[in-house]
C-alpha cells in the first residue's frame, strides 16, 4: 500500500543545468559549460495544490522501472489517458496500476510479469486518484 505524504515546498532551488547532453552510448567530444539553471520543483510540478509526492512500497511495477521505495510524483489534476501509471483505489486500497483504455471497459493491470494479472471484483469500487508524472529512484546511497 502506498503511503500519503504532503510537502510543502516553500523556496525555489536552483541547480545548474550542463550544457551538453550525456551520451548514453558512445562518448562523443563536447565541451564543459554550464547552459542555465534549472529549478526541479518547476521541473516536477505542474500544478502544485493538485501534486502530491507518494513513497512505493512493493514491486508490482518494476517493468516500468518504478521500484520499490521510489517515490512518486502524482498529479491530481490530470486527465488519465490510456497507458498512464495511476494511483488508484480499489476497494478503499491505494495502489499504483497502469491503465488500460484500449477496449470497452477501463482496466488496470501491474507492469510486473511475474506477478499474475491483477483482476478486481466486479462490483469492487474504482476510481483514479491521480496520473504519476515523475518517479525518483536512488541509484546511491550517500
Amino acid at each position: 500500500m502506498l503511503r500519503l505524504a504532503r510537502v510543502v515546498i516553500y523556496a525555489e532551488i536552483q541547480v545548474p543545468l550542463f550544457g551538453a547532453a550525456v551520451c548514453a552510448g558512445f562518448p562523443s567530444p563536447a565541451e564543459d559549460w554550464i547552459e542555465e539553471t534549472i529549478d526541479p520543483t518547476a521541473l516536477l510540478i505542474a500544478n502544485r495544490p493538485a501534486t502530491f509526492l507518494m513513497r512505493v512500497d512493493g514491486a508490482s511495477m518494476v517493468d516500468v522501472g518504478i521500484f520499490d521505495k521510489d517515490i512518486v510524483v502524482v498529479d491530481r489534476s490530470l486527465d488519465p489517458r490510456h497507458g498512464d501509471i495511476v494511483v488508484a483505489v480499489v476497494d478503499g486500497e491505494r495502489s499504483l496500476k497502469r491503465l488500460d483504455m484500449s477496449g470497452d471497459v477501463p482496466r488496470l493491470s501491474f507492469a510486473n510479469a511475474s506477478l499474475p494479472a491483477f483482476v478486481a471484483a466486479e462490483l469492487s469500487d474504482a476510481l483514479i486518484w491521480g496520473v504519476v508524472t515523475w518517479n525518483l529512484h536512488r541509484l546511491r546511497t550517500r
